[in-house]
């Protein structure tokens, strides 16, 4: 690999930074640099948050995955970059769902953004020092600095950075489990669990997304297909039936492929489950059913003094019988072990699946950072 003319001073800069952090997104994923980046956090010590373009690239349970950052991502995974003296940006455009205050986003930090697209440096947040290049590229070349005696930077102890992350993690915000109420939090983890680590997800928009993120427990790079920034409602079903026919399995199942979505998205696209049909494709779909367009019903309740409108569906749809109608299985479930039963029977199957969860409209996506705040802002409740 030839070194970058980057490489040194970065390499420097990393190791003198008492309190690194690295913050990547989707870019690590268009450059398959998945293994590249695991090999370079551990080697170096240094704590990684990413976007929701991120997802999966680490594994949920690596234990310098602090997990998703900004305005619904994790509290600890948000003070770290809050109190981080060094920010490492891997292909990550500095969304406004993550950088959500630009003036006060990693505040003490020096900023070193690494991106193929010059248009993107300086264009949402200011840096300190920008490289252009393929974060793959950039990263080969600085595990092969780091690898040998010639070692620019050698990694540095980072105990007492990692021990203060830890406690903020330790009083994070979990949600309460019912045994009687669908929580989404619980239909997420019985997903994840029923599944397994090769499950492959796709969301559409709005809160169900959101939850997947935070609750899919992904393991493996490219096993979480969401629009992003793009905020198409109507993605989810389309990508499950090019990821059924992409992981290889068509009519198979070789990897499990789950659709989460909710009502407001389902309506969009929910005809393409000819196709799942007509292939016999085995994909589940979950819909979240709360009657509502979740996420701006949660924006008007947070910051309109709950003035709901145009909002709340109460749609008469059967998805039992629609589902019957294109030739496919409906499920309807409205408790955890109502849910987990028929997810259970849905892997069985060797066609396309829909499981209605009936969910409480009120149930919102925490914790919740709006735009133009800070941590101190965080809502959980």
């Amino acid at each position: 690999v030839a070194p970058s003319p980057a490489v040194d001073p970065l390499l420097a800069e990393l190791a003198a930074a008492e309190r690194p952090l690295i913050i990547f997104g989707g870019g690590v994923v268009s450059s398959d640099a998945f293994e590249e980046l695991r090999a370079f956090i551990h080697l170096t010590q240094i704590p990684a948050v990413h976007s929701i373009m991120g997802t999966g690239v680490l594994s949920f349970d690596d234990p310098l995955n602090l997990g998703l950052a900004g305005m619904h991502g994790r509290t600890s995974a948000n003070r770290a970059l809050a109190a981080a003296d060094l920010v490492l940006a891997l292909g990550f455009r500095f969304s406004d769902r993550v950088a959500l205050d630009t003036a006060r986003w990693a505040a003490q930090a020096r900023i070193i953004q690494v991106d193929i697209d010059p248009s993107e440096v300086d264009k949402n947040v200011e840096v300190d020092l920008a490289i252009i290049s393929d974060a793959g590229t950039l990263l080969r070349s600085l595990l092969h600095a780091l690898d040998g005696d010639g070692a620019t930077a050698p990694p540095t102890c980072r105990d007492a950075w990692l021990e203060r992350i830890a406690g903020w993690r330790a009083t994070d915000y979990q949600p309460a489990n019912s045994d009687s109420i669908l929580k989404p939090h619980q239909i997420i983890s019985a997903i994840a669990e029923l599944a397994g680590p090769d499950v492959i997800i796709t969301t559409d928009v709005g809160q169900h997304q959101m939850w997947a993120a935070q609750f899919a427990r992904q393991t493996r790079p490219r096993s979480f297909l969401t629009s992003g920034g793009l905020g198409a409602m109507g993605f989810g079903y389309g990508a499950a039936i090019g990821a059924q026919i992409g992981a290889g399995g068509g009519s198979t199942r070789v990897r499990p492929v789950v659709h989460i979505t909710g009502d407001g998205s389902f309506h969009m696209n929910l005809n393409e489950a000819c196709t799942a049909v007509s292939y016999r494709l085995p994909i589940i779909t979950v819909i979240f059913n709360n009657q509502t367009l979740g996420m701006v019903r949660q924006w008007q309740k947070e910051f309109y003094d709950a003035h709901y409108s145009a909002t709340t569906l109460n749609r008469a749809t059967d998805y039992v019988k629609v589902a019957e109608g294109f030739g496919l299985l409906g499920l309807r479930a409205t408790t955890p072990a109502e849910f987990e039963a028929a997810f259970a029977q849905a892997l069985t199957c060797t066609g396309p699946v829909w499981i209605e969860c009936v969910i409480d409209r009120d149930e919102q996506v925490l914790p919740m950072l709006p735009v133009g705040s800070a941590v101190s802002d965080t809502s959980t409740d």
